[in-house]
């Protein structure tokens, strides 16, 4: 394991952006944790690393760590991410969303980049709920569990991020959780090096707000949680549909091969003669 002390004196804006924002028992700081090894086990230099948000409570990030950071308008985060990567392929695009942020109103946002293949890491950590304006139901709000916009429980049925990743095209797909987290930086970690689009999901909690509304306890209940009904996605292939029913399967759900957007739009661009023309013109 890195020394603590130095990966915050590292990676971190510890004298700068601190205490953070996030409550006591939130998973985020578990996946900050997790996305920083990651970065530090691949050795990458810190100006070669982007970090994008969108908004909302994981839409901090980008605010304690020392890299390149853009946060930016809720649900845009990838098309600012698209807009980088295109402009310097050569830059490492990391992308952290929340639930909402990337699934409501970044939904489209999210399945075309899948589809794209844009060599982009989307990193979406999963809470069940808005947490940080309130407690609104979210499009992973499980049905029949309680928001401050569902007193009377959600009737709707919640999003599978990782599956709907799956389909849409998303050539490296992960799930984890923020209990599980030498799998969680294993799965970062992969996600980053995968050329194209990778997908980590991370299960995470919102004790204060999902939590007290659905009564599940504390953070640590939460997390225990986690533990207890997260299945190996090795061992899930040998279980039925009614011994899944419930479960979280984690680890690598996909990981192929497909043409990546932006070497297919260089090719565009120079057989429309646009490189030689920007060639000539510096």
């Amino acid at each position: 394991m890195p020394d603590i002390t130095k990966l915050i004196h590292n990676y971190l804006r510890h004298d700068k952006k601190f205490p953070h924002v996030w409550c006591p028992g939130c998973g985020n700081g578990i996946v900050l944790g997790s996305l920083i090894r990651a970065i530090d086990n691949i050795g990458l230099s810190k100006d070669d690393v982007v970090l994008v948000s969108g908004i909302g409570c994981s839409g901090r990030m980008p605010v304690y760590v020392d890299f390149n950071t853009l946060h930016t308008t809720h649900g845009r985060a990838l098309t600012f991410a698209t807009g980088i990567k295109l402009a310097n392929p050569k830059l490492n695009v990391i992308v952290v969303m929340g639930d909402g942020d990337a699934t409501a109103i970044g939904g489209n946002h999210f399945i075309h980049a899948a589809r794209r293949n844009i060599d982009l890491t989307a990193i979406i950590i999963n809470n069940n709920i808005y947490g940080m304006t309130g407690g609104q139901y979210s499009p992973t709000t499980p049905y029949g569990k309680r928001a401050t916009t569902a007193p009377y429980n959600n009737i709707e049925h919640s999003f599978k991020i990782a599956e709907l990743a799956i389909c849409a095209g998303a050539v490296f797909v992960g799930r984890g959780t923020v209990y599980h987290t030498r799998l969680l930086d294993e799965l970062i970690e992969k996600a980053i090096l995968k050329k194209g689009f990778g997908v980590v999901e991370i299960v995470s909690h919102c004790p204060v707000q999902y939590g007290k509304l659905n009564k599940l306890g504390t953070a640590v209940d939460m997390m225990k949680w986690q533990k207890d009904n997260a299945i190996r996605v090795e061992k899930a292939k040998k279980m039925t549909k009614d011994e899944l029913e419930g479960k979280i399967v984690i680890g690598i759900l996909a990981d192929k091969e497909l043409p990546i957007y932006q070497d297919e739009y260089e090719k565009i661009w120079e057989k429309a003669g646009a490189k030689k023309i920007a060639q000539e013109g510096k």
